[in-house]
């Protein structure tokens, strides 16, 4: 009774917030031109990943591998988080690596919005055809 009411507030709040987590990731990576910021929504559109696949790892079905006298039948199943900490790794391995491939184009183009980006290699290849 009261502990599943809780809980259901818990699932409740959880998917209103990864859903509007990953919207605002989604909605950076196509509203802006920024290079930076394109990588920041895709870091909040994985955050969001993050938290829905460890909300759904909350399990009240009553089959909990280790249930003792007296335990709530609810508990969370480790195996999301094991796969979410190593995602997370990669997570930030290639937000490193897209940010040093920013610092790359910014050298080589002296900007980091893509459609200047764009523009200036319209124009490369229009003068080498």
């Amino acid at each position: 009774g009261e502990w599943r009411a809780s809980m259901s507030l818990f699932e409740t709040f959880n998917s209103i917030a990864f859903v509007v987590i990953m919207m605002l990731g989604l909605y950076t990576l196509n509203a802006r031109q920024n290079l930076v910021k394109k990588t920041l929504g895709l870091g909040l559109f994985q955050t969001g990943i993050f938290l829905m696949y460890i909300t759904l790892g909350v399990r009240d079905d009553g089959v909990a591998p280790i249930l003792q006298e007296g335990a709530a039948l609810t508990y969370t199943n480790p195996l999301p988080h094991v796969l979410i900490l190593t995602a997370i790794v990669v997570s930030l391995s290639t937000m490193a690596v897209a940010l040093a491939l920013i610092i790359g184009v910014r050298e080589e183009y002296g900007t980091i919005e893509a459609d200047e980006i764009a523009t200036i290699d319209r124009a490369d290849a229009e003068e080498g055809a």
